[in-house]
C-alpha cells in the first residue's frame, strides 16, 4: 500500500504513505478500524511515543467525534500489552479528509501544519501545553494526514468543561480565559525569539516575508468592495438589534466604505509594514479561541491553559495570531479589556525572553491586521447569513437561541460583528493614516 497521489486516493485508496515516517496511514475511519492495533503499534513505534518493548494490544472502542469544520475526527480507546501510567488509553484521532463532505474536505491541507507542530511540541523547551502526540504524519501529494493525541478529559480531573465558541457571555470570568491564552501565545513567540526552539522551528516553519505579505489578500476590486460594504449597511439598517451601538451609529457605514477603499489602495504598503519588523513576526497559533483550549487552575489558583487545533500554525505577524484568538470573544469584554490584553502579551513576551514590543506599536499592528483579515475573510458575511440562516435577520439580539441553529452562521455573525465594532471604536482609518505617515506608499 502506498500513497501515489491525489488521483489514486480519490479513486478509493484506503492507505497512503506518510512523508515523514514512511508508515502506511489510513485515509478514513473504516481503514483505521481495519488496520487495528497492528497499525497503531507500528505508528507509535515510528513516532517514538511507544517503547519498543510494548505494543497496542487491542482497540477497545472507536467512536465518531462530530466537531469542527474540517476532516473527520474520532475518539479512540486502546489497551497496551504492558499497562503503563505514562501511556494514555483514551486517544483522539484527527484525519485531514472527509471524502463524503466536500465542505469539510476543502480544508484538508490545514492538518499539515498541525502535524509539523506535533513534532515541534516534543522539544523539551516547547513552552505551551499541547495534547501529547502519539502519531502525526502527512502525505502532501494527496492532502492526506492523521494526528493521534491524548484525549483531553474536559470536565474531569480538575479540567474545566469544554468552552463553546462565541458563547463567552455565559461565563462569569471570560477575561481570565483570554489572559491564559494570550500568555500562552506570548510564551510560544518568546521561545522562538530566544532561540530555544532552533533550529527545528526554522526547519519546520520557515518564514518568507514575500509569501507572508501575499497571504490572505483582499479578493475584490474597488467596486466589489463598495458593494460588500453596502450589503453590510443594509443588514445593519434592517437588523440593528444584532449589532452594538458603535456599528449602528449614524455615519459609520459611510466611514467604513471610505476606510475600506483606502485599505484596498494601500494594501501592499500595509502588508510590507506588518512584515518588515522581525520583532513582530514569530510562530503563533492561528485560532486560539477558548473552544480550542483546555483550562485548569494551578496550585496558586491561577487559570492555566493548553492549546488544541493547531491547523494553519505558522510564522506570521503576531497581531494576526492575537486577533485569531480574540475574534470570537464577547464584544463587551473586548471593548473593555482589549488594551489590557495587548499590554499583557507585550509584557509576557519580554518576561519570557522575547523582544520588548512597544504597546502602542503592537496596537497599531493589531488594528491594521484586523482590518486586512476582516476585509479578506469576513466582508461577505451578510450573504453567508442570508444563505445559511435567513431567519437570523429577525433574531431578537445577538444572543437569541435562534442563531445557534447554525453554528457556522452564528460564528460568522459574531466574529464579523466584533470586526465591525473594533473598526468603529478604534478607528482603523486613523490607524492607516498613522502608518502611512511613518511608511509612505511605495510603488
Amino acid at each position: 500500500m502506498d500513497g501515489s497521489g491525489q488521483a489514486d486516493e480519490e479513486a478509493g485508496l484506503d492507505f497512503v504513505t506518510g512523508d515523514a515516517t514512511g508508515i502506511a496511514m489510513p485515509v478514513h475511519p473504516e481503514a483505521l478500524r481495519a488496520a487495528g492495533a497492528a497499525f497503531l503499534t507500528r505508528a507509535f513505534h515510528a513516532f517514538g511515543s511507544l517503547p519498543a518493548d510494548n505494543a497496542v494490544a487491542r482497540i477497545v472502542d472507536i467512536a465518531p467525534c462530530h466537531a469542527g469544520n474540517s476532516g473527520q475526527k474520532l475518539f479512540l480507546s486502546v489497551e497496551y500489552a504492558k499497562p503503563d501510567p505514562a501511556l494514555h488509553t483514551r486517544l483522539f484521532v484527527k484525519l485531514s479528509r472527509d471524502l463524503a463532505d466536500a465542505f469539510r474536505d476543502r480544508r484538508k491541507y490545514e492538518l499539515e501544519a498541525e502535524v509539523r507542530l506535533a513534532a515541534l511540541s516534543r522539544l523539551p523547551a516547547f513552552p505551551v501545553h499541547v495534547a501529547k502526540p502519539y502519531f502525526a504524519d502527512f502525505h502532501h501529494a494527496g492532502g492526506n494526514g492523521i494526528l493521534i493525541t491524548r484525549q483531553i478529559a474536559f470536565g474531569r480531573d480538575g479540567i474545566e468543561p469544554l468552552r463553546a465558541k462565541c458563547m463567552d457571555h455565559t461565563l462569569p470570568n471570560a477575561f481570565e480565559h483570554y489572559q491564559a491564552t494570550v500568555t500562552a501565545l506570548a510564551r510560544l513567540a518568546a521561545a522562538q525569539k530566544s532561540g530555544h526552539l532552533s533550529p527545528d522551528v526554522e526547519r519546520l516553519f520557515p518564514f518568507d516575508a514575500g509569501s507572508a505579505a501575499a497571504d490572505l489578500p483582499i479578493p475584490r476590486d474597488a467596486a466589489q468592495l463598495d458593494d460588500k460594504v453596502a450589503r453590510i449597511g443594509a443588514l445593519v439598517a434592517g437588523s440593528p438589534q444584532l449589532f452594538p451601538a458603535a456599528v449602528t451609529a449614524p455615519g459609520f457605514i459611510a466611514r467604513l466604505k471610505r476606510d475600506a477603499a483606502a485599505f484596498l489602495k494601500h494594501e501592499r504598503t500595509v502588508r510590507r509594514f506588518l512584515h518588515a519588523d522581525p520583532r513582530f513576526v514569530a510562530l503563533t497559533h492561528w485560532n486560539s479561541n477558548i473552544d480550542n483550549a483546555w483550562f485548569w487552575r494551578d496550585a496558586a489558583g491561577v487559570l492555566q491553559c493548553g492549546l488544541l487545533d493547531w491547523g494553519m500554525v505558522r510564522q506570521m505577524n503576531l497581531a494576526y495570531g492575537l486577533w485569531g484568538g480574540l475574534s470570537a470573544a464577547d464584544g463587551a469584554m473586548l471593548a473593555a479589556r482589549l488594551d489590557d490584553l495587548l499590554a499583557l502579551f507585550a509584557r509576557k513576551l519580554a518576561e519570557h525572553g522575547g523582544p520588548d514590543l512597544p504597546v502602542g506599536k503592537l496596537a497599531l499592528h493589531f488594528d491594521l491586521s484586523v482590518a486586512l483579515l476582516g476585509l479578506a475573510l469576513m466582508i461577505d458575511f451578510p450573504a453567508l447569513i442570508a444563505t445559511r440562516l435567513p431567519a437570523a435577520a429577525g433574531a431578537s439580539g445577538p444572543h437569541d437561541p435562534l442563531l445557534a441553529q447554525d453554528p457556522v452562521a452564528h460564528g460568522f455573525l459574531h466574529v464579523s460583528t466584533n470586526f465591525l465594532d473594533l473598526w468603529a471604536r478604534r478607528d482603523f482609518g486613523a490607524s492607516l493614516d498613522r502608518m502611512l505617515e511613518a511608511a509612505p506608499t511605495a510603488p
